[in-house]
């Protein structure tokens, strides 16, 4: 650090001296009680302050008066000791134990039970108590994991790595928290300043705000003391249209969402980055936020119901927020509840005489009557029990159900009707033309299905002015060919999440462009576009960047190496950090993370083909070889591992073997169409050309458009005298490359 370098003070403009940054510190919600009792007393009865408490008779909902449960042939019992609460359960060894319970974690619909072991971590049981009242199903214990039989060995046992406190839930349930995680020893020493989400959960430290309120009244001048101030809504109106009835905010949001921001801190799917958040920046300014990718995410936005995804993202895909509504518009701010019972928070901008009319809702005579929420936030349910809604505000589109197979909320209800019965009666209410402000599902489902115009309906979505900045970093993200006049303009968005997308989209850009394109990210005003941009150029030779990017380039690597070492009880960070040193040259360094992550996980998949592929590269097969055997003991169907294994084979000249590995690498993952094209070319270098086409005519079932697959299918046809299927699949080829002078003289000739 500098001598004498100035600190930007937190949520002002004006800088602070370094001194003077350490007396932000946390006092605790009962410092700001005194002053703010209304928003105390709210507070109190929000699922915020329950979020995490010590294991106590006043906390612990669920029965333990001696009852047990069974789940795949575990019979576990819960019962109490004095004022202990304890449960007998199958341990990290699969052996029955009694652990005690040391805190209870949540209160709504569910409550889970924290178990705290010698080394500091501290881990979720995976049984939990059901709240709810015994009419509505409440009242019991249950498996979180309900359809799977998850034993000690599975990497979701409540004992293993995903079901860790330390990493996966603190940051959220508690206020001020410090993993201090020991990589050297495997120890945890995590600590917070308050065991729930209090007042400086969402407002920051208050130690100055709390030393301002305490000085007399005409010694206080201006308070800056606040890290932020949520403004967003002072002196706005919301007014209604009179020809329209549609609702207008009296004046734009701010680009910065400070309110939505905030709270997506914990109600986005993220990664940290860093513990040094600051309310009301960009969340990526210390997080990783997930964008629409086919694992979390539905198509047109709409959360997986088998993937936990919060309300952060579909939020920032909605007209609502695109029109400046912002949290606690809906929401108090301290208890979180609906600020109006039922439609009534809608109603407060939109008009209840329009669209609580028969004429807009079209369901006269139900009962109970539909909400606004029934057809526009249809709900998911997560963790067996838990309704949530999504919070993308759309139109029901039942239409897109029968062309992508997305869910809608007219068949949540009409089950026993098919989407296209559903697409049929909206369209007679409605009319033909059904839009609505997410325009995006067909742009996905072509890149998630590998369809011929892809990179066109995704190319449209990233340069659309009104699709919604998540979408756009996402389509950036998604594009089968990097469209680098589009990534150039991501790179300059306002949106630091269109400008990450724009770099995820760089990703298979020549390495001699990627210079030129990126490297002004490396000072971006936000750490994780910075991150990221270290993290893609680090694939440029060090010889090929200009000396007066390298302090830039030093700077921004140094911060994407403390982000993986923040999170060194994570196998994914050590893996990304190995790349990182891999593409640096450094073999010595990656393997030592690599290995790093392996003894953490000695089943991570990813770790262990990185790894195989240093050794590759040092020409030590027989290594990588042991790597990808030892980590296939504990992960026998990653498809992956298998394909990995079979490489090194055939670089072994061990064919017959390496054929078994890639046949369960195809067998095991079809939907990797490239497993199916390697285990295709292997069984035609072994001679067996029949067996090869047929491996590749069935993979051409799942992955019609696969370019590999479509030209391995030519030659080998060709080769054994079927001069009509060659024509076949090269016809297949030119439509997925129209103006191919190769292909269009090779049709000419199969014709002939």
């Amino acid at each position: 650090m500098i001598s004498g370098a100035l600190f930007w003070f937190k949520g002002s403009d004006t800088p602070i001296e370094p001194s003077k940054a350490a007396e932000f510190r946390f006092v605790g919600s009962q410092a700001c009680s005194g002053c703010h009792q209304n928003e105390a007393k709210l507070w109190q009865t929000s699922q915020h302050r329950h979020a995490m408490e010590h294991a106590t008779e006043q906390s612990v909902r669920g029965n333990f008066n001696d009852v047990s449960f069974e789940y795949a042939g575990t019979r576990s019992r819960f019962f109490r000791d004095g004022k202990k609460f304890l449960v007998e359960t199958d341990g990290p060894d699969g052996k029955l134990a009694i652990f005690e319970i040391k805190y209870t974690f949540g209160v709504e619909p569910l409550q889970q039970y924290l178990i705290e072991f010698p080394d500091g971590r501290v881990q979720a049981l995976s049984i939990a108590w059901d709240t709810r009242a015994k009419d509505l199903g409440g009242q019991r214990w249950f498996h979180l994991y309900p359809d799977a039989a998850i034993a000690s060995s599975d990497p979701l046992h409540w004992t293993k790595l995903n079901q860790n406190w330390n990493f996966m839930c603190s940051e959220c349930h508690s206020t001020g928290v410090h993993k201090n995680y020991d990589a050297a020893n495997n120890r945890f020493a995590t600590s917070f300043a308050e065991i729930s989400v209090g007042c400086e959960g969402c407002h920051g430290e208050g130690s100055r705000h709390v030393a301002w309120a305490h000085q007399k009244p005409a010694a206080r001048g201006m308070d800056n003391g606040l890290l932020v101030k949520f403004d967003e809504r002072t002196g706005i109106i919301w007014s209604t249209e009179s020809d329209t009835l549609r609702p207008k905010r009296s004046a734009p949001a701010a680009s910065l969402r400070k309110e939505v921001e905030t709270c997506g801190r914990c109600h986005a799917r993220r990664g940290q980055l860093s513990e040094d958040w600051i309310p009301g920046r960009p969340l990526s300014e210390t997080h990783r936020v997930s964008l629409l990718d086919q694992q979390r995410f539905h198509a047109d936005g709409q959360m997986r119901d088998d993937e936990e995804t919060y309300n952060y993202a579909p939020f920032k895909q909605s007209k609502m927020y695109a029109q400046g509504v912002t949290c606690s518009d809906c929401h108090d701010p301290h208890s979180a509840a609906l600020k109006a019972p039922g439609d009534g928070v809608c109603a407060q901008c939109h008009t209840p005489g329009k669209y609580e009319s028969d004429a807009h809702r079209h369901h006269a005579g139900i009962s109970p009557q539909l909400a606004c929420a029934s057809c526009h936030m249809p709900e998911r349910r997560y963790m067996v029990v838990d309704r949530r809604h999504d919070h993308g505000f759309r139109i029901p589109r039942p239409d897109l159900s029968v062309e992508t197979g997305v869910p809608n909320a007219c068949n949540d209800c009409h089950r026993d009707k098919p989407a296209a019965w559903a697409a049929q009666q909206i369209q007679t209410w409605f009319g033909p033309e059904r839009h609505g402000y997410q325009t995006y599902a067909r742009a996905f489902h072509a890149a998630w299905n590998e369809a011929v115009d892809a990179q066109t309906l995704l190319t449209a979505v990233a340069a659309s002015g009104d699709a919604a900045g998540i979408a756009r970093a996402s389509a950036l993200a998604e594009l089968p060919s990097p469209d680098l006049n589009l990534i150039r303009r991501g790179l300059s968005d306002p949106d630091p999440l269109v400008r990450l997308g724009a770099l995820d989209g760089s990703e298979g850009a020549p390495t001699g462009q990627l210079w030129p394109l990126a490297s002004e990210q490396l000072s971006d005003p936000v750490r994780g576009v910075r991150i990221r941009a270290a993290e893609l150029l680090v694939t440029v030779p060090a010889s090929q960047r200009p000396a007066v990017d390298r302090d830039r380039f030093e700077q921004a690597a140094a911060e994407f190496v403390a982000a993986q070492k923040l999170n060194a009880d994570r196998p994914d960070a050590h893996t990304a950090l190995g790349s990182f040193f891999a593409r640096q040259a450094n073999t010595t360094a990656a393997e030592t993370e690599y290995r790093a992550a392996l003894r953490l996980d000695p089943s991570f998949a990813a770790a262990a083909i990185n790894l195989s592929d240093v050794f590759r590269q040092l020409g030590r097969d027989i290594d990588g070889e042991r790597v990808l055997r030892e980590t296939l003991a504990g992960a026998a169907k990653d498809a992956s591992l298998h394909h990995a294994l079979g490489l090194t084979l055939v670089r072994e000249k061990r064919n017959e073997a390496a054929l078994e590995e890639l046949s369960q690498a195809a067998s095991l993952d079809p939907g990797q169409a490239r497993y199916a094209y390697v285990y295709a070319i292997a069984l035609h270098s072994a001679g067996r050309r029949d067996d090869a086409l047929a491996v590749l005519r069935n993979s051409l079932k799942m992955h019609p458009n696969d370019r590999d697959a479509l030209s391995a299918a030519i030659i080998l046809s060709r080769e054994k005298g079927d001069a009509a299927g060659a024509l076949s699949y090269a016809e297949r080829l030119s439509r997925l490359m129209p103006g191919d002078r190769e292909i269009d003289v090779l049709i000419k000739q199969l014709r002939q």
